[in-house]
C-alpha cells in the first residue's frame, strides 16, 4: 500500500517532519510518501494562502509519477480536500476531519489548539463544513505562526500546552487535537501536561486511510465528488493535465 502524505505549505522541513510522523505509525507494508508542492506559502495562516495551497496539493498529487492507494491532505483547515475527491477514486483524507472524527471515539468533547488566532475561524468553519462541529468545545491558538514551531521548539510547546490546559479546565474538553500538521511528535508532552488523551492528525490519517483501503472502499464518483467535467483549463498551473 502506497499513502501520499501532502503537505500545504512549500516548507520541506515540515514536509518530512509530517511525513516522520506518519511512518511511525503506518502499518508493515504500508510505504509513506511525503511530497511538497512546487508553488504556494512558506506557511499557511489564511484564507488566501490556504486558497492556494488547495491548487499547489492538487498539482503535486496530479504530476506524482506511479500509483498510490490513498491520499491525505495535512494541512489544519485548509480548502482542498473536495476538490481532490473529484479529481481521484482513491480515498483522501484531511488531517482536520481525521483528528476530529478520532477524538470523538475517546471523549465526548474535544478541543483543538493551533497556531495563530486567524486561522480559528478557518478551522471552525472546515469543522462545521464536515458537521463535526457539535462535539467541539473550543478551537484556541497559541498565539504562535507555523514555522515558529521549528525555530523555537521551547517556547512553542510551552504556548500549546498552556492553551491545552486551558481547555481541559475552562472548557471542559476531555480530549485535545493538535491543529497543525507542523505539531507532529507533540502528543506525548500534551497528553503528559493535561492528563487527557491528544491526537495528532497526521497519524489518525494514516490509520484511517489504511483502514479505507484495506476495506477496498473509495470515493464516490455520484453526484458531489464526481469526476470533473473535461474542458480546457487555461494557465498555470494545471493546465497540462
Amino acid at each position: 500500500m502506497r499513502i501520499l502524505v501532502v503537505n500545504v505549505n512549500t516548507t520541506v522541513s515540515v514536509t518530512d517532519a509530517i511525513a516522520a510522523s506518519a511512518r511511525a505509525v503506518a502499518a508493515p507494508g504500508t510505504e509513506i510518501v511525503g511530497l511538497t508542492p512546487r508553488f504556494g506559502a512558506e506557511s499557511v495562516e489564511g484564507n488566501l494562502e490556504s486558497y492556494l495551497a488547495a491548487v499547489g496539493v492538487a498539482d503535486a498529487v496530479a504530476r506524482f509519477e506511479g500509483p498510490f492507494d490513498a491520499v491525505i491532505q495535512a494541512g489544519y483547515g485548509e480548502h482542498g480536500r473536495e476538490g481532490l475527491q473529484e479529481m481521484l477514486d482513491v480515498p483522501v483524507v484531511d488531517i482536520t476531519e481525521a483528528a476530529a472524527t478520532t477524538a470523538m471515539y475517546l471523549g465526548h468533547r474535544y478541543s483543538v489548539v493551533t497556531t495563530l488566532d486567524r486561522t480559528v475561524p478557518l478551522i471552525e468553519d472546515r469543522l462545521l463544513l464536515a458537521g463535526l462541529d457539535r462535539r467541539c468545545a473550543s478551537v484556541r491558538a497559541s498565539g504562535l505562526a507555523v514555522l515558529e514551531l521549528e525555530e523555537d521548539p521551547v517556547r512553542a510547546v510551552a504556548a500549546i500546552v498552556d492553551q491545552a490546559k486551558r481547555a481541559v479546565s475552562d472548557d471542559h474538553a476531555e480530549v485535545i487535537c493538535l491543529g497543525c500538521g507542523g505539531m507532529a511528535g507533540l502528543e506525548s508532552r500534551v497528553r503528559d501536561a493535561t492528563g487527557v488523551p491528544v491526537v495528532d492528525g497526521v497519524p489518525a490519517a494514516v490509520t484511517i486511510a489504511e483502514s479505507l483501503v484495506r476495506l477496498g472502499l473509495t470515493t464516490s464518483k455520484t453526484r458531489t465528488y464526481a469526476a470533473p467535467r473535461r474542458k480546457r483549463i487555461t494557465g498555470f498551473p494545471l493546465e497540462e493535465q
